[in-house]
C-alpha cells in the first residue's frame, strides 16, 4: 500500500479543520479524528482549539484517566500534549516534498498540573536544504486555567526531503 506524502496529509488536515471547526461540535470531532489518526496521542483526548500554519493551541481536560498518584496530571500526559501541539505547529509549516521526524523531546515541569490545561506552540517554516537534513527545535508552553506555566516541551525535529522528492 502506498503512503501519502506529508504535503498531502497536511492539505487534508487543513481541509478538514476548515470544514469542521466552524460547526457546533466540529472542533471536538476534528480532535477525535486526530486521535484516530494518531492512536497514542488520542489516548489523552486533546482538543485542538486553534490550527493555523505555524500556530497551534490545544487543551487538555483534567480527568481521572490522565492523573497520577499525586492527584495531578501525569508527566507523560503533559509530554504527549506538548508533542502533539508542537508537532501540528511544525508539520503545518512544511513545504511540499519535505517531511519531519522527532529526534528528541525534553520537558521541564514547573508546578503540579491541575484543571484544564492550554498548550500553545509556534513554529517557523524550515529553510529547505536539498543536500542535508535540517534540525529545528520547537517549544510548547503549557499553562493552567490561572495562566501559570506548568510545563514546557522542547521537541527537536529533523526536516528533510521525502524519498523520491
Amino acid at each position: 500500500m502506498a503512503t501519502q506524502g506529508t504535503a498531502a496529509v497536511i492539505t487534508r488536515l487543513f481541509t478538514w479543520w476548515h470544514r469542521l471547526s466552524p460547526l457546533p461540535g466540529g472542533r471536538w470531532l476534528f480532535s477525535k479524528l486526530i486521535g484516530v489518526f494518531v492512536p497514542y496521542t488520542g489516548s489523552i483526548k486533546t482538543r485542538i482549539v486553534t490550527l493555523e500554519p505555524g500556530h497551534v493551541v490545544c487543551e487538555l481536560r483534567d480527568r481521572r484517566r490522565v492523573r497520577n498518584h499525586l492527584n495531578s496530571i501525569h508527566a507523560i500526559a503533559l509530554a504527549n500534549l506538548g508533542e502533539i501541539t508542537s508537532g501540528l505547529a511544525q508539520m503545518s509549516t512544511l513545504a511540499p516534498g519535505q517531511r519531519g521526524i522527532v529526534t528528541r523531546l525534553s520537558i521541564d515541569y514547573f508546578k503540579k498540573a491541575r484543571g484544564t490545561l492550554r498548550a500553545e506552540s509556534m513554529a517557523q517554516a524550515p529553510v529547505a536544504n536539498k543536500d542535508k537534513d535540517v534540525e529545528l527545535e520547537v517549544t510548547c508552553d503549557i499553562r493552567d486555567s490561572e495562566g501559570d506555566a506548568v510545563a514546557r516541551t522542547a521537541v527537536c525535529w529533523r526536516i528533510g526531503p521525502e524519498p523520491g522528492a
